[in-house]
């Protein structure tokens, strides 16, 4: 245990000083798996591993899903989408901050990602709520909350992670999601509301949405709606497989985004493209130096370790969970959520299988742990990504404006565990 512990330490220490995660990962791994067993055979298990990995199939399912949503986010949807539930509920008092988080759902619903999601909605949302004299606290606290639905919400690319990680089926955790993040918008408008009922000023009502506008965008966000509902029901009945699923949707957003005006030029596909690819490569460095770093883990024995410990301390699978998820919390405070499930996932699978844990219930549990760090102090990656596209706010505003929805995020975690059929459910069906 004593290396693998070592190992952490130093993992910490780089990303601290400004590595990025995958290649501390990768390093530490490499050095690690060296000295453990010698200097070519840590080249040898470097070279083999990522080549064999680099070649698994299922990983063609993350760059056809992050094209997928790169493609919704040069199409432009999203101020339909914004109007749409501006237009459902823009009347009431706070009806801004309501739409925010319906348009932040439906966004991350085809998108997938969260800074996406995070960094769009700033844009998008942001101006009408200081016309109508919203406190940057709610605005933007709204904002950097909302763009946490985005890893839920499949697809989510955190669930793929996961899944390759832990072996598990990708549809299913795809479906898994759909009512712990139906349970979090709930919550967040929930959360609103209470907000709003606290400080009445702050979120003013605003007028309705002109009819005509109204109409238009709803007919603007159908589109996006059927594919959402192809994607997911060809998951849910059997007709395609999530990889294959990746691959219509990323045709059905390019249909989409060209039918909208946009992606008609060689430049716009260049970019759209190149930033696919940058946001796939970033990825695929961290999931393949975690698998570097998870083997060096495994020659030192701490997932074994851990097993004895666990015996030792007679901890019952829920308390092991438990256990799990607050170490999580503390990782969401320095790490975000592939980061997250790369490091922390593959030290505990052995556990977790043994103690009969489902581990498509554990999936999703993660990843809303994983969501609750991405907007708690001190790092909350989606508190930086509205703050880069509104600068003139205050970053400690952002932190009180999201404490409401942390709230949100902690009782919907506690209860996942408590009603675990809020995840398992649908996948129960399917089986």
């Amino acid at each position: 245990m004593v290396p693998a512990l070592i190992g952490f330490a130093a993992l910490l220490a780089l990303c601290f000083i400004g590595f990025r995660v995958g290649f501390a990962t990768l390093v530490v791994g490499f050095v690690g798996f060296a000295l453990e067993r010698g200097w070519e055979a840590s080249l040898a298990m470097v070279g083999q591993q990522v080549l064999h990995d680099s070649m698994n199939y299922n990983l063609s399912v993350i760059p056809l899903f992050v094209l997928m949503g790169v493609l919704i986010v040069h199409a432009q949807i999203s101020k339909d989408l914004y109007d749409a539930a501006y237009g459902a509920l823009g009347r009431f008092r706070g009806g801004l901050a309501l739409a925010t988080v319906l348009a932040a759902g439906g966004f991350s619903a085809v998108c997938g990602s969260t800074l996406a999601t995070a960094a769009t909605m700033s844009k998008v949302a942001m101006p009408p709520m200081r016309n109508y004299k919203y406190s940057d606290q709610i605005a933007s606290g709204t904002i950097a909350a909302g763009g946490t639905l985005g890893i839920m919400i499949p697809p989510s690319v955190p669930l793929v992670i996961y899944g390759l990680i832990a072996e598990q089926d990708i549809g299913l955790l795809f479906i898994a999601g759909i009512l712990p993040g139906l349970l979090l918008v709930t919550l967040f408008l929930v959360a609103v509301g209470i907000t709003v009922r606290r400080n009445p000023l702050a979120a003013p009502a605003a007028p309705p949405l002109d009819p005509g506008r109204r109409k238009a965008a709803v007919r603007g966000t159908m589109p996006v709606l059927v594919l959402f509902l192809v994607v997911l029901g060809g998951i849910y009945t059997g007709a395609f497989t999530a990889t294959e699923a990746a691959g219509i949707g990323s045709f059905g957003s390019a249909v989409i985004a060209v039918s909208r005006g946009h992606l008609r030029s060689f430049t716009e596909w260049r970019d759209c493209l190149v930033d696919a690819t940058n946001t796939t490569a970033t990825i695929f460095i961290v999931l393949l130096g975690a698998i570097v770093f998870s083997q060096f883990i495994n020659l030192s024995g701490l997932p074994y370790d851990l097993l004895d410990l666990i015996d030792e301390w007679e901890l019952t699978s829920f308390q092991l969970v438990i256990f799990i998820c607050i170490i999580a919390i503390l990782m969401g405070m320095v790490f975000e959520a592939i980061g997250i499930l790369v490091l922390l996932v593959p030290v505990f699978l052995p556990v977790l299988m043994i103690n009969g844990v489902d581990m498509i219930w554990f999936g999703i549990l993660i990843v809303l742990v994983s969501e609750i760090g991405l907007i708690t102090p001190p790092i909350g990656m989606n508190v930086f990504v509205v703050k880069s596209v509104l600068p003139d706010v205050r970053l400690g505003a952002i932190f009180r404006g999201v404490l409401p929805y942390i709230a949100a995020l902690v009782f919907a975690l506690v209860l996942v565990l408590m009603v675990p059929d809020i995840a398992t459910f649908l996948p129960n069906l399917m089986r």
